[in-house]
């Protein structure tokens, strides 16, 4: 287990959680960005964990970026400060594991760009998500014009972004903004059980599949098969692609053991 002040990792058969602890809406300032960076580079260098959950606690997710330390800054302090921020949702976004957000309350804001950095979102039925900055003047400016764009696509986005609207767990599920709605306690532990799965699983081939994907996304469809095709090729030199093969033909699918390398 890592304790810093507002950000706490623990690590349960090879799943990690990162928590927030900020009461009480756990909103981004400074200091919990840095130990939301601290945490994430933790989860993407040790071996021995396998997946992630991000999570805010039973009532809340995360309500955005603190107003309070942004209020009085000018052109050139917003800069290097948001382009921070944006340098922690990256962290997140690039754990060469599967990853969770875990969302119950508000996940607003930054808090919302924090959901959008992970592979899955799992959501309470009472749940409230978005992307208010155009009701203070600014705009997402931590990946959630990008991310959001391209899950949901440009229109919903910029619906959700323009309006600054917040959505509930039911509009949000219909449009792809998240992928499970459960009721607020099961929210963690459905979480977990989701990542229970990857667990156990060829840790290297989820590596490169989520390298593949994410990576694809940011180019051409040509670069991205190229790198796919360079991805592939890799495997045939892991533990894990010769258990694979060699379980499929003596056992058949599904029943492998591998061993994360």
């Amino acid at each position: 287990m890592t304790d810093q002040e507002f950000v706490s990792l623990e690590v349960d058969a090879a799943i990690a959680t990162i928590r927030l602890n900020r009461p009480p809406m756990n909103v981004i300032n400074v200091a919990v960005q840095n130990q939301i960076r601290v945490a994430a580079l933790e989860c993407t260098s040790r071996e021995d964990i396998r997946a992630v959950v991000v999570y805010g606690g039973e009532k809340v997710f995360a309500a955005g970026a603190d107003i309070k330390e942004m209020v009085g800054l000018g052109y050139s302090d917003v800069g290097e400060r948001n382009g921070a921020l944006g340098v922690v949702i990256d962290a997140v976004a690039r754990i060469p594991k599967p990853v969770v957000a875990a969302v119950t309350g508000y996940a607003l804001g930054g808090g919302c760009e924090l959901a959008l950095a992970a592979d899955f979102r799992v959501c309470a039925d009472d749940a409230k998500l978005g992307q208010p900055e155009v009701l203070l003047g600014v705009i997402p400016g931590a990946g959630g014009t990008q991310r959001l764009a391209r899950l949901v696509g440009p229109a919903r986005a910029k619906d959700l972004i323009f309006t600054g609207r917040l959505v509930g767990a039911a509009e949000a599920a219909s449009m792809g903004l998240v992928d499970a709605v459960v009721p607020a306690a099961e929210v963690y532990p459905t979480a977990l059980q989701m990542m229970q799965r990857y667990a156990g699983g060829p840790a290297q081939a989820l590596r490169a599949a989520k390298a593949a994907i994410d990576g694809g996304l940011d180019s051409d469809l040509a670069t991205g098969l190229r790198l796919e095709s360079y991805l592939f090729a890799g495997m045939f030199a892991t533990e894990d692609r010769a258990i694979g093969m060699r379980s499929f033909l003596e056992n058949g699918p599904g029943k492998a053991r591998f061993v994360g390398r």
